[in-house]
């Protein structure tokens, strides 16, 4: 990494320099980011009846104690996606908010099984979220990839059965992750379906270390062969895993504030995302589930940065990691990345 020299600044000048920073997102579930107001939209658009009164009893329900009372929220919200416009507009939602975060980069998680299940054909859920990402390009300005997630509390050969649904629109996604409920379903319960999708050339990325144990990061990066950790905050109980973590050059895509909704840690001073950092580890700042844990990525970076009494030098190096362990193209990295250096730059003068 570039050595960038940058002495403290005053708090407000630095919640804008967090606001104002040219920043990937790598950890962002699309069906995550939607809103109470959308699902409320989307239910009367569809017809769909929902199991809550209003947009103020749907959000009361958000008093999260683990990842399971999450999911069981989170699933029943994406009940209302039924058609691909009703994709496309979830994802234009999310986009106009990365942009206006100053995300110059965002790779979307989606879990296709979710909608599938109930009956959604696969290529309603991609061409639609693919449209989103095409057209923020083009009018926002913010380069948007897609990530096929495999849904671990179900079997590997649904997650088999589910890429090859996919496989025919495969130019619509650059890569495979794994998600949802973590404990009791190891990352080795997807060894096979993780080294197929590296033959076929798919980037591969896992949750690993949000709930579940350090050995879950080490069997991701051994048996699946991932580039990146997703989460991944439980390494600080494993010193040989950090150590691993700092010399590989393995990104973890961290997101304090669902960390703290999913009582990972109690709040936002315990946390660990300044240990990761003074470790050499590449440790990254995201949302998750932004509509459900309270804020999106510059809230993310906002609310932390206060509690951690983190700094502009912690700023920049947040987020170049996120530009330089994004999967686009190494042309597009070095034009943000001196983007980002040139604003840095402007900040220390």
């Amino acid at each position: 990494m570039k050595p960038l020299t940058l002495a403290p600044i005053a708090p407000e000048r630095l919640s804008d320099v967090l606001r104002r920073m040219p920043k990937a997102e790598l950890h962002i579930h699309i069906e995550g980011s939607l809103e109470p107001e959308m699902i409320f939209a989307l239910a009367r658009r569809n017809g769909v009846e929902l199991p809550y009164a209003s947009v103020e009893a749907l959000r009361a329900a958000y008093a999260f104690t683990n990842l399971q009372s999450f999911l069981d929220i989170y699933y029943a919200g994406a009940s209302v996606l039924l058609k691909e416009q009703d994709f496309y507009d979830m994802a234009w939602a999310y986009l106009e908010k990365a942009a206006a975060d100053h995300v110059v980069h965002a790779e979307l998680f989606f879990d296709p099984q979710t909608h599938t299940s109930r009956g959604v054909d696969m290529d309603t859920v991609i061409l639609g979220l693919s449209r989103a990402c095409r057209d923020a390009g083009q009018t926002l300005g913010v380069s948007a990839s897609l990530i096929l997630c495999f849904l671990r509390h179900l079997s590997e050969d649904d997650a088999f059965a589910t890429l090859e649904q996919a496989l025919p629109l495969r130019e619509h996604f650059i890569g495979v992750g794994l998600d949802s409920s973590e404990v009791g379903h190891p990352p080795e319960k997807f060894a096979r379906i993780f080294k197929r999708c590296g033959e076929l050339g798919l980037h591969r990325v896992a949750h690993a270390g949000e709930e579940g144990p350090p050995a879950y990061i080490h069997t991701a990066l051994d048996l699946l062969q991932v580039e990146r950790i997703d989460h991944g905050v439980q390494a600080t109980r494993d010193r040989t895993l950090m150590q691993r973590l700092a010399s590989q050059g393995i990104a973890l895509t961290v997101c304090p504030l669902s960390n703290i909704k999913l009582c990972v840690y109690p709040d936002l001073r315990s946390h660990s995302l300044g240990q990761l950092l003074e470790a050499g580890i590449a440790a990254t700042v995201n949302s998750d589930d932004p509509a459900y844990f309270g804020g999106y990525v510059n809230q993310n970076f906002l609310q932390t940065f206060q509690a951690l009494d983190l700094q502009a030098s912690h700023a920049y190096r947040l987020a170049r990691n996120s530009l330089q362990a994004s999967f686009a193209a190494e042309a597009a990295k070095a034009a943000w990345i001196e983007r980002l250096d040139d604003f840095f730059e402007s900040v220390r003068a």
